[in-house]
């Protein structure tokens, strides 16, 4: 699956000049939490978050630092604050590095994006530059739900073919120690043999258990570490 999949597509935005507080109401009458910025002619410049709402000078929540600190903050990170606490315009407000993905990004990289810069969701934009939608943790989540259940509803497999499908997907794992009997009747698995570790013996139950047609696991496997004998 691709972003192009799960995104939002009819994306609530704001312009470069609307107000700190028509940002609060468009995010709290929407029940989002971050905002697209545009300028005059739509290109997307910047994105408000609620994180960027939360030190206001309005309601006596901006920062108050210890000599110390804003000593060793800097008088470029003073000023940065300074603006965020008391800018009345997105212009001043947002945040102008914004990252994106284009419509074709798999889940997975888009899913590292997320992690990796600690964002709750990211713009997808066309060629030019244009947002053509946008995706969430929350559409991520619910993009799950919606595969579980095209693959509960997938028609049953054969035992035969089932038991062929496990193996070749347990086999192309480098954790999968072999020599484990596995045998599928009427979806029903079961498992029988020794196995190095707890771990590995739950990753093999986990890698059956999300294999589409499978019903029901009876694991029978035995735990026995290698003792490795030293000259």
């Amino acid at each position: 699956m691709r972003a192009a999949d799960v995104m939002v597509t009819s994306v609530i935005t704001v312009r470069s000049d609307t107000s700190v507080r028509e940002i609060a109401e468009t995010l709290l009458a929407n029940r989002i939490s971050a905002v697209p910025v545009l300028d005059k002619a739509g290109n997307m410049v910047g994105i408000v978050s609620e994180g960027d709402l939360i030190h206001r000078v309005e309601v006596g929540t901006e920062r108050h630092n210890s000599w110390w600190l804003e000593f060793m903050a800097g008088k470029q990170t003073l000023a940065h604050e300074f603006i965020k606490s008391h800018a009345r315009q997105a212009a001043d407000l947002m945040t102008r590095n914004v990252i994106t993905v284009k419509a074709d990004t798999p889940l997975g990289e888009l899913a590292s994006l997320l992690e990796k810069h600690r964002i709750k969701r990211v713009p997808v934009v066309d060629d030019s530059g244009k947002i053509i939608g946008i995706v969430s943790r929350a559409n991520l989540v619910q993009a799950l739900i919606n595969l579980r259940q095209e693959i509960t509803s997938d028609k049953t497999i054969g035992d035969s073919a089932l038991r062929g499908n496990i193996l070749a997907q347990l086999e192309s794992e480098p954790w999968w120690p072999g020599g484990v009997e596995i045998t599928v009747h009427n979806g029903d698995v079961e498992l029988w043999g020794i196995v190095e570790s707890q771990v590995q013996k739950d990753a093999i139950r986990v890698a059956i258990e999300v294999m589409p047609g499978v019903r029901t696991i009876s694991d029978n496997l035995s735990v026995q570490q290698r003792v490795q004998h030293t000259l």
